[in-house]
């Protein structure tokens, strides 16, 4: 068997990039065989169902990075809650470069992808709210503060990563961060 002329990680980062900048419905099959550095023919032998299966590889590489990164750390309860805190923090910095990358659920939650990733979409929604409800018992917040506390802090991520990119001023994002590592400052 041949070696892979194309890394699978680097064909991921590029499709996940596509995904991001352009949608799921923006996203051409050119442009995603363009960044990958494969035709067409050889992006549908990886890929046999085409672009829809394409954006389920990314959704579930951002799902296992996000749990390797982010839930787990909030949820490792060997580690002050602080720390798991500044962890996931940090991690959240990452994943979304500081705020200049589009979230992909926002990217496949518009029209036609919503209808074909909305299971997914609504898990990794609701895997955040977990995460972070779990953060906030262990911070001694009552089951309901906790679950305000975290669908807060989606919908604070979420939304700043809006208005860091119409605003092209990656400072909101960081003040953001900064606010919710202030939410969970309360031990």
């Amino acid at each position: 068997m041949r070696p892979q002329k194309i890394l699978d990680t680097d064909m991921i980062a590029g499709l996940t990039k596509v995904f991001r900048d352009k949608g799921y419905e923006g996203a051409s099959l050119n442009d995603l065989a363009e960044v990958t550095g494969l035709k067409k023919a050889s992006l549908y032998h990886r890929f046999p169902n085409g672009k829809q299966e394409m954006a389920e590889c990314v959704l579930n590489n951002i799902d296992q990075w996000v749990d390797d990164h982010i839930f787990f750390p909030l949820m490792d309860k060997n580690k002050p809650t602080k720390l798991r805190l500044k962890d996931a923090l940090k991690n959240i910095e990452i994943l979304y470069d500081s705020g200049k990358e589009t979230c992909v659920l926002r990217a496949f939650s518009m029209h036609s992808g919503l209808s074909l990733f909305e299971q997914q979409i609504k898990s990794g929604m609701d895997k955040w709210i977990s995460a972070f409800t779990a953060l906030g018992i262990a911070l001694k917040l009552t089951s309901t503060e906790s679950q305000q506390n975290a669908i807060q802090t989606l919908i604070e991520l979420q939304g700043s990563l809006i208005v860091t990119k119409g605003l092209a001023d990656t400072s909101i994002f960081k003040n953001t961060l900064k606010n919710i590592e202030k939410r969970y400052s309360i031990e």
